[in-house]
């Protein structure tokens, strides 16, 4: 077995295609409308779905945004460099919502970005995991 996906939705598409591949540079693997559902599924990674887990973006047409809920806690990234890569993200437009540094209780250098529809994508630089 192997983690094919995580689904999150959103409120605007478009906004977060943009904020996955321009801000953090994945790629659109796959997308279908569904017209007599009124919904759309747009599926980004880092590589090809046989091989690399993805994130299904649900975008419901007539739902404009979310209650984020309190269950759900993030998606996580390794990153090479967190503080070059927290730079590009910010020069991109991200929004940095916690700076690179130690975690609480551990050594391990993490950062928090916020994308446009409030989830949280957690940073781990990858020579601090642990």
């Amino acid at each position: 077995m192997r983690i094919l996906h995580t689904m999150i939705r959103v409120g605007d598409l478009e906004r977060s295609l943009d904020f996955y591949t321009r801000v953090l540079g994945m790629q659109l693997l796959r997308k279908k409308d569904y017209p007599e559902g009124r919904f759309t599924l747009a599926f980004v990674g880092y590589g090809p779905e046989e091989t690399h887990p993805a994130i299904e973006l649900t975008w419901n047409w007539d739902t404009p945004s979310y209650e984020l809920g309190n269950g759900f806690g993030h998606i996580a990234l390794g990153v090479d460099d967190i503080y070059a890569t927290c730079e590009r993200i910010r020069q991109a437009g991200g929004k940095i919502v916690r700076e690179p540094g130690p975690m609480k209780h551990g050594t391990t250098v993490i950062a928090f970005v916020e994308d446009p529809d409030g989830y949280r994508i957690e940073l781990i630089e990858k020579k601090t995991l642990g």
